[in-house]
């Protein structure tokens, strides 16, 4: 069979991110980094792209041309990427990439760069409907707002305003929904960015992992996922985000000789119960005000978060952080936490940081000590 060209799609700021992934995997080369897009070329056909934890999606590339411009019949020009597609190739790839073997129905979703003269359910009304009488199958429009039925396959078309790119989902249903995720609350994580938080920490084996805010418990799961050999605790204040957290995580808690895998308590993020220096691990979204306003002793100054992150943070130890900016940065630099690297993401329209701490080793905090008692 002929090598696949495939496309990952996943927030902004994270396409480094899920390139790395997808080379790690050994999934194929990369031939294109583009908005929230990696394109990359597989190396035979491999039912792990269905199994990228860092991406959105993934699709099969189906057909590209050049962005028609924003005049109205722009839209309907963009029927002819459906006209000579390869169905039965994307078909047989699809299966093989460890997707369903049959296309039994179209809905379409459509994203475009830029102000247009059409909206986005014309280029997928345009494109469905062709993609549909091609396959003798039922189009599900999103005008009305509803959700496509069961089944449906899934088909993508963006315009950067440079080409117009029709892709096919490999996979049944978005990469993003997670088959652990039964619960939710007000600020909740997207998997595939906690995902990311994850391989960024660098979890290894026997590591002790800490989310001290851990809302429905994403990271934990994501972090689970990843590394079954580690040890992790969350700490909510809110009981409903530790019902949530714990179904959440139940999949991934199964009891060996040590005891539960991923235990979820109550506790204050200021005031863990924990000992100094015991966690290897901190993966931590805190909430400063944005969906989910800060309570108990976070509520008063994020100084205490920072200050018992770096308490309970054993030395050589590292946290990853989202934070809705840097304001705080100083803070945690001030106890001894190190920045050792900063990403940009866009979760909402709105810009956040990825943030990677380091925690000094022994002798590095042995010399600290020396110096200010010399001082």
């Amino acid at each position: 069979m002929t090598a696949a060209s495939l496309v990952a799609r996943c927030v902004h700021g994270l396409e480094p991110t899920v390139a790395a992934e997808i080379l790690q995997l050994g999934l194929g080369m990369i031939t294109h980094l583009g908005h929230r897009e990696i394109h990359f070329r597989a190396h035979r056909p491999d039912a792990r792209a269905v199994a990228l934890r860092t991406a959105d999606d993934v699709f099969l590339l189906a057909g590209q041309c050049a962005d028609p411009g924003t005049a109205k019949q722009g839209a309907t020009a963009l029927a002819r990427l459906a006209d000579i597609a390869d169905l039965e190739r994307l078909t047989r790839s699809r299966q093989s990439h460890g997707g369903p073997g049959a296309l039994t129905g179209v809905e379409v979703s459509a994203s475009f760069l830029g102000r247009r003269n059409f909206n986005r359910y014309d280029v997928e009304d345009a494109v469905g409907r062709v993609l549909a009488r091609r396959l003798g199958v039922g189009y599900h429009s999103r005008r009305a707002g509803t959700a496509p039925p069961p089944g449906h396959s899934g088909w993508r078309v963006t315009l950067d305003g440079t080409r117009a790119t029709l892709m096919l989902r490999v996979a049944d249903r978005p990469l993003h929904r997670r088959d652990y995720k039964r619960r939710s609350v007000p600020g909740t994580l997207h998997p595939p960015l906690a995902a990311a938080m994850a391989r960024m920490a660098d979890i290894h084996p026997g590591h002790t992992v800490l989310d001290p805010c851990c809302g429905a418990g994403t990271l934990l799961a994501e972090a689970g996922n990843q590394q079954p050999q580690a040890r992790f605790c969350g700490f909510d204040l809110a009981p409903q985000s530790l019902h949530a957290a714990r179904e959440n995580t139940a999949v991934f808690s199964s009891v060996t000789p040590a005891g539960s895998r991923i235990t979820i308590g109550q506790a204050d993020a200021g005031r863990l119960p924990l000992p100094d220096g015991s966690v290897d691990r901190v993966l931590s979204n805190p909430p400063w005000g944005g969906q989910v306003a800060a309570h108990g002793l976070l509520a008063a100054s994020s100084s205490h978060w920072w200050t018992e992150l770096r308490r309970v943070l054993a030395p050589d130890g590292t946290a990853v952080v989202l934070l809705p900016g840097v304001g705080d940065l100083p803070i945690g630099i001030r106890r001894h936490l190190v920045p050792v690297h900063i990403q940009s993401v866009r979760l909402s329209g709105a810009q956040s940081y990825l943030i990677r701490l380091a925690a000094p080793g022994r002798q590095e905090r042995s010399r600290s000590g020396s110096s200010r008692k010399e001082r």
